[in-house]
């Protein structure tokens, strides 16, 4: 079954660093299903002011966990990304 991760960051340039981390790891913005790693069936985002909402679908929370661990958390510490105010797994609901 699918899972869906909402992560949600508050910054006054969350956009901005939205753009720089998606640079950093080869991603056109928005991302395109070309740039999804292994396990990502989905991914959106969007803002409200200094808010950022990302909601993905992946496979598995190993196969997100996988990602983060070898290219988002890199390109999260190279863009100064603050701490997601957000973070939540749901079961997808098909």
């Amino acid at each position: 079954m699918a899972e869906v991760l909402v992560l949600e960051f508050a910054a006054p340039n969350a956009v901005s660093i939205y753009n720089d981390v998606n640079k950093l790891m080869g991603w056109a913005t928005p991302p395109r299903p070309e740039d999804f790693p292994p396990g990502m069936i989905t991914h959106v985002a969007g803002e409200s002011g200094d808010k950022l909402v990302v909601v993905e679908v992946w496979e598995s929370q190993a196969a997100q966990e996988n990602f983060m661990n070898t290219q988002l958390r890199p390109a999260f510490a190279k863009a100064e990304v603050p701490p997601p105010a957000r973070v939540e797994w749901f079961n997808a609901v098909s």
